[in-house]
Protein backbone atom coordinates (compact mmCIF):
# COMPACT_ATOMS: atom_id res chain seq x y z
CA UNK A 1 0.00 0.00 0.00
CA UNK A 2 1.35 3.24 -0.44
CA UNK A 3 0.48 5.67 2.01
CA UNK A 4 0.14 9.59 1.24
CA UNK A 5 -0.48 12.29 3.93
CA UNK A 6 -4.61 12.64 3.42
CA UNK A 7 -4.42 8.60 4.19
CA UNK A 8 -2.14 8.72 7.10
CA UNK A 9 -4.76 11.50 8.23
CA UNK A 10 -7.48 9.88 7.89
CA UNK A 11 -5.61 6.99 9.97
CA UNK A 12 -4.91 9.45 13.07
CA UNK A 13 -8.54 10.41 13.23
CA UNK A 14 -9.74 6.93 13.41
CA UNK A 15 -6.60 6.11 15.82
CA UNK A 16 -8.57 9.21 17.82
CA UNK A 17 -11.73 7.98 17.65
CA UNK A 18 -10.84 4.28 18.65
CA UNK A 19 -8.79 5.96 21.47
CA UNK A 20 -11.74 7.70 23.14
CA UNK A 21 -14.29 4.78 22.24
CA UNK A 22 -12.38 2.49 25.05
CA UNK A 23 -13.96 1.75 27.97
CA UNK A 24 -12.50 3.76 30.83
CA UNK A 25 -14.75 2.83 34.15
CA UNK A 26 -14.85 5.46 37.31
CA UNK A 27 -12.24 4.59 38.93
CA UNK A 28 -10.01 3.04 36.55
CA UNK A 29 -7.78 6.42 36.82
CA UNK A 30 -5.60 8.12 39.28
CA UNK A 31 -7.27 8.22 43.01
CA UNK A 32 -5.90 11.30 44.03
CA UNK A 33 -7.42 13.31 47.19
CA UNK A 34 -10.91 11.62 48.15
CA UNK A 35 -12.80 9.25 49.85
CA UNK A 36 -12.48 5.39 49.51
CA UNK A 37 -16.01 4.67 51.15
CA UNK A 38 -18.57 4.89 47.91
CA UNK A 39 -21.27 7.55 46.86
CA UNK A 40 -24.42 7.49 49.43
CA UNK A 41 -27.69 7.65 47.20
CA UNK A 42 -29.21 10.55 48.96
CA UNK A 43 -32.91 9.66 46.94
CA UNK A 44 -34.45 6.54 46.20
CA UNK A 45 -35.29 7.64 42.59
CA UNK A 46 -31.31 7.79 42.01
CA UNK A 47 -31.35 4.09 44.08
CA UNK A 48 -32.21 1.90 40.96
CA UNK A 49 -30.71 3.50 38.19
CA UNK A 50 -33.41 5.64 36.90
CA UNK A 51 -31.12 8.16 35.22
CA UNK A 52 -30.02 8.69 31.73
CA UNK A 53 -28.87 5.58 29.60
CA UNK A 54 -25.00 5.76 27.86
CA UNK A 55 -24.48 3.60 24.97
CA UNK A 56 -20.88 2.61 24.42
CA UNK A 57 -19.86 1.00 21.44
CA UNK A 58 -16.30 -0.63 21.99
CA UNK A 59 -13.92 -1.03 19.05
CA UNK A 60 -12.66 -4.06 17.86
CA UNK A 61 -9.28 -5.95 18.24
CA UNK A 62 -8.04 -4.90 14.73
CA UNK A 63 -9.31 -1.55 15.94
CA UNK A 64 -7.08 -0.74 18.13
CA UNK A 65 -4.46 -2.64 17.15
CA UNK A 66 -4.81 0.29 13.80
CA UNK A 67 -4.84 2.91 16.37
CA UNK A 68 -1.48 1.41 18.02
CA UNK A 69 0.62 1.43 15.12
CA UNK A 70 -0.84 5.18 14.02
CA UNK A 71 0.09 6.43 17.63
CA UNK A 72 3.46 4.19 17.15
CA UNK A 73 3.84 6.80 13.75
CA UNK A 74 3.90 9.64 15.67
CA UNK A 75 7.82 8.83 16.49
CA UNK A 76 8.85 9.19 12.85
CA UNK A 77 8.47 13.26 13.70
CA UNK A 78 9.29 15.73 16.80
CA UNK A 79 7.19 16.31 19.59
CA UNK A 80 5.31 19.58 19.07
CA UNK A 81 4.96 18.34 15.62
CA UNK A 82 3.52 15.34 17.34
CA UNK A 83 1.45 17.15 19.08
CA UNK A 84 0.00 19.31 16.43
CA UNK A 85 -1.10 16.53 14.38
CA UNK A 86 -2.99 14.60 17.50
CA UNK A 87 -4.54 17.71 18.51
CA UNK A 88 -5.95 17.74 14.92
CA UNK A 89 -7.01 14.00 14.56
CA UNK A 90 -8.73 14.83 17.79
CA UNK A 91 -10.87 17.62 15.67
CA UNK A 92 -9.74 20.48 17.58
CA UNK A 93 -9.56 24.14 15.70
CA UNK A 94 -6.84 25.43 13.74
CA UNK A 95 -7.17 28.55 17.05
CA UNK A 96 -7.25 26.21 20.03
CA UNK A 97 -3.93 24.29 17.90
CA UNK A 98 -2.10 27.40 17.40
CA UNK A 99 -2.65 28.41 21.44
CA UNK A 100 -1.49 24.82 22.29
CA UNK A 101 1.52 25.25 19.92
CA UNK A 102 2.66 28.63 20.58
CA UNK A 103 2.70 29.51 16.83
CA UNK A 104 0.74 30.99 14.43
CA UNK A 105 -1.76 29.22 12.08
CA UNK A 106 0.37 29.21 9.14
CA UNK A 107 3.11 27.80 10.53
CA UNK A 108 1.08 24.91 12.46
CA UNK A 109 -0.71 24.19 9.48
CA UNK A 110 2.77 23.99 7.55
CA UNK A 111 4.01 22.17 10.30
CA UNK A 112 1.33 20.01 10.23
CA UNK A 113 1.28 19.07 6.65
CA UNK A 114 4.82 18.32 7.29
CA UNK A 115 4.44 15.99 9.55
CA UNK A 116 2.45 13.73 7.85
CA UNK A 117 4.11 14.01 4.63
CA UNK A 118 7.58 13.03 6.83
CA UNK A 119 5.36 10.08 8.33
CA UNK A 120 4.13 9.36 4.78
CA UNK A 121 7.88 8.78 3.59
CA UNK A 122 9.12 6.78 6.21
CA UNK A 123 6.04 4.41 5.84
CA UNK A 124 6.92 4.03 2.09
CA UNK A 125 10.39 3.52 2.83
CA UNK A 126 9.76 0.50 5.13
CA UNK A 127 7.41 -0.76 2.70
CA UNK A 128 9.88 -0.62 -0.06
CA UNK A 129 12.33 -2.04 1.70
CA UNK A 130 10.34 -4.73 3.04
CA UNK A 131 9.40 -5.54 0.00
CA UNK A 132 12.39 -5.49 -1.62
CA UNK A 133 13.85 -7.94 0.91
CA UNK A 134 10.74 -10.58 0.25
CA UNK A 135 11.88 -9.90 -3.78
CA UNK A 136 15.01 -11.25 -2.83
CA UNK A 137 13.85 -14.24 -0.54
CA UNK A 138 11.53 -15.30 -3.04
CA UNK A 139 14.49 -15.02 -5.87
CA UNK A 140 16.66 -17.08 -4.09
CA UNK A 141 14.13 -19.59 -3.20
CA UNK A 142 12.99 -20.46 -6.52
CA UNK A 143 17.41 -20.63 -7.74
CA UNK A 144 17.61 -23.38 -4.47
CA UNK A 145 14.30 -25.26 -5.82
CA UNK A 146 15.56 -25.41 -9.51
CA UNK A 147 17.65 -28.40 -10.17
CA UNK A 148 20.95 -27.61 -11.88
CA UNK A 149 21.50 -27.80 -15.28
CA UNK A 150 23.49 -31.06 -15.23
CA UNK A 151 20.58 -32.82 -13.82
CA UNK A 152 21.57 -33.47 -10.24
CA UNK A 153 19.47 -32.43 -7.64
CA UNK A 154 20.68 -28.96 -5.03
CA UNK A 155 21.02 -30.24 -1.52
CA UNK A 156 20.23 -28.28 1.06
Amino acid sequence: MYFTARIIEDRMEEAALTLRRLPNPPGSGPKGFGQSWPEYVHEARHAYGYHETRMRVIPSAAEIQRMEECIDWLRFIGPEEARIVWLRAEGWRWRQVCIQAGCVRQTAWRRWVAALQTIANHLNKQEKTARRAAATKNAADERAAKPRENGSETLL
